[in-house]
This record gives structure tokens, C-alpha cells and sequence, in this order.
């Protein structure tokens, strides 16, 4: 299973990215997956997560900016994030769990900066 984030770059404060997770290997779609993110100097922290069942959990320091999605159609997840502040500067990672294995994509830098 391998996990590609994308979709990373600089961006203006209140400016919108969109990132994306492509799944690739022999797995079912489907499961659970979230996105993760590290400043430097900081813990990697949850910033959302999206059930096997749809549903989605935010951390509240995202809450009503960003917006987790996926097309299982295309083995893709998605983090739409909007209102961006000098905060949300961070390495940006997708996971994916498969039963009790956890898979972890490579990063993308998001820089939220004037």
C-alpha cells in the first residue's frame, strides 16, 4: 500500500489549497483515512479523519475551514482547506488504516504567508 500526498505550496493568509491523497496497491476502498500535520518544533497533530462509514472528525482549530473528502472511484482523499492562517503552516500527511496497520503518505509543505 502506498499513500502520495499532493496539492502543497505557498499560499496568501485567507487563501484556499486543496490537498490530495492517492491510495495505490492491493486494498479495498473505503477505509478509514485522516490527515495529519507537523509544524516544526511541534508534535504531528490530527487534523481530520474520515471514517469507513463517512463520518468525519475535525480538530477544533480547523472546524468550518476545512473540509475532508474522498472519491473512492478513484482511490483518492481530499482536504479542502479554506481561510488559511500563518498557523496551518505545517507538512501536511495522509494515513490510512487497514485493520491495525497504520500507512503513512510522504508530506506536502503547506506555507501560509504574505
Amino acid at each position: 500500500v502506498q499513500l502520495q500526498a499532493s496539492g502543497g505550496g505557498l499560499v496568501q493568509p485567507g487563501g484556499s489549497l486543496r490537498l490530495s491523497c492517492a491510495v495505490s496497491g492491493d486494498i479495498a476502498s473505503g477505509h478509514a483515512m485522516a490527515w495529519y500535520r507537523q509544524s516544526p518544533q511541534k508534535q504531528r497533530e490530527l487534523v481530520a479523519i474520515i471514517g469507513n462509514d463517512e463520518s468525519t472528525h475535525y480538530a477544533d482549530s480547523v472546524k468550518g475551514r476545512f473540509t475532508i473528502s474522498r472519491d473512492n472511484s478513484k482511490d483518492t482523499m481530499y482536504l479542502q482547506m479554506n481561510s488559511l492562517k500563518p498557523e496551518d503552516t505545517a507538512v501536511y500527511y495522509c494515513k490510512l488504516w487497514y485493520g491495525a496497520i497504520g500507512y503513512w503518505g510522504k508530506g506536502t509543505l503547506v506555507t501560509v504567508s504574505s
